[in-house]
């Protein structure tokens, strides 16, 4: 008996469930149909791949130029040249993540209140559709039209593997990042659609958010490094010479620290990044850098020849950040620092975090807003 009701009671939570699922897929559905049957939207993603594999040309020009310029005028094998793979990886990466999060946000900044502004969302907000299913289903339709622009640039990411130099593990956490990126960005966009009364609006609005995300955070931390002065204790750095009279040493490890450290400790000068490291860490390109994990490099990764481009600078400058002074600081509580930190604590984490409280803060507003009957508006609305 108490078996049957179990069931009993469990059947409409489930029912409820699936109802709720298929009336979000029913918005997408209707969504993504709007959006493939108009003509723009297969001339954005034509020119997407025709820039990116320009861009990845480009590149590896580029490359052939500095490997040319090298042999003509160093006395190298061209063995011990790294190959292309790691340089078109990181800037077709970095030129990816660029026009998505310009791509994304008119994806979906005219989401809601552009069926406001047309009359189309009474339509919907009059049958049996909830709130929260024409916000999800919406948010999803954008997500996937902008995750189609990250499907065509994939054959150039995979290019950087087949040159040499990564991993399709690197390619695979790499697509990842950019599709979660993508969907904050897009979760943005269409919770400020829902809360704007204007289209217009809304998509500057949102490119405002964006623009706060990328460059905002770097002056914020910028900012925040000038009220994190302090003091450190330190001693003498005493870095490694080489004599014209004396053989050549062989130089050191990245992961060696280049110096050695001797006399007393005393108090010097130093700025605390690890105070307002978590202002640097919602940067999208922070993210998506400090997410993929980079072998670790050796004495002959640097140099003319380095593979080390501008993705994992960024990550690099994000964990020098990240450890503050104490790990960073030469001779810093008498302990000499290697050059190349390698990724002990990650700080993805913290900056998607802040990113996803950001774009669900702004959904749930957008959800609010949506409520019908609706007791407030906004003057000039149209409601059907």
């Amino acid at each position: 008996m108490s078996q049957l009701t179990d069931t009993t009671h469990r059947a409409p939570a489930a029912g409820r469930a699936t109802g709720y699922l298929a009336g979000i897929r029913d918005v997408v559905v209707l969504e993504l149909k709007q959006r493939l049957r108009s003509r723009g939207w297969y001339i954005m993603l034509a020119i997407w791949f025709i820039l990116t594999g320009l861009v990845t040309w480009l590149t590896w020009a580029s490359w052939n130029a500095q490997r040319e310029a090298q042999q003509a005028y160093i006395d190298i094998n061209p063995a011990d040249i790294p190959g292309p793979g790691s340089m078109i990886f990181e800037v077709v990466l970095a030129f990816v993540l660029l026009f998505a999060l310009l791509v994304a946000p008119a994806l979906s900044a005219n989401a809601v209140n552009g069926d406001r502004a047309g009359g189309t969302l009474a339509i919907l907000q009059v049958t049996l559709l909830r709130p929260g299913q024409i916000l999800w289903g919406k948010f999803l339709a954008a997500w996937a039209a902008a995750l189609a622009f990250l499907v065509a640039s994939t054959p150039f990411l995979v290019i950087g593997v087949a040159l040499g130099g990564m991993t399709p593990g690197h390619v695979v956490v790499a697509l990842l990042m950019l599709a979660v990126e993508v969907g904050v960005v897009c979760a943005i966009g269409v919770g400020i659609s829902a809360l704007a009364g204007r289209p217009l609006f809304s998509i500057v609005v949102t490119y405002l958010a964006v623009a706060g995300l990328v460059f905002g955070s770097l002056i914020a931390f910028g900012l925040g490094t000038g009220l994190s002065q302090g003091t450190i204790m330190a001693n003498q750095a005493q870095y490694r010479g080489y004599s014209p009279y004396e053989p050549a040493q062989e130089q050191p490890s990245p992961m060696e620290p280049e110096y050695t450290c001797s006399g007393p400790l005393q108090e010097q000068p130093a700025v605390h990044t690890d105070r307002v490291a978590w202002m640097l860490a919602m940067n999208p390109y922070v993210v998506v850098a400090d997410a993929i994990p980079y072998p670790v490099r050796t004495s002959s990764s640097f140099g003319m020849s380095s593979p080390v481009g501008a993705i994992e600078t960024i990550s690099q400058g994000a964990r020098y950040a990240m450890a503050g002074p104490a790990g960073t600081y030469p001779c810093a509580n008498g302990e000499a620092k290697p050059r190349y930190l390698a990724q002990s604590t990650p700080l993805w984490p913290l900056g998607l975090g802040l990113q996803l409280l950001l774009a669900g803060l702004l959904m749930w507003l957008g959800w609010r807003s949506l409520r019908t009957p609706a007791h407030r508006l906004a003057r000039g609305t149209r409601i059907a």
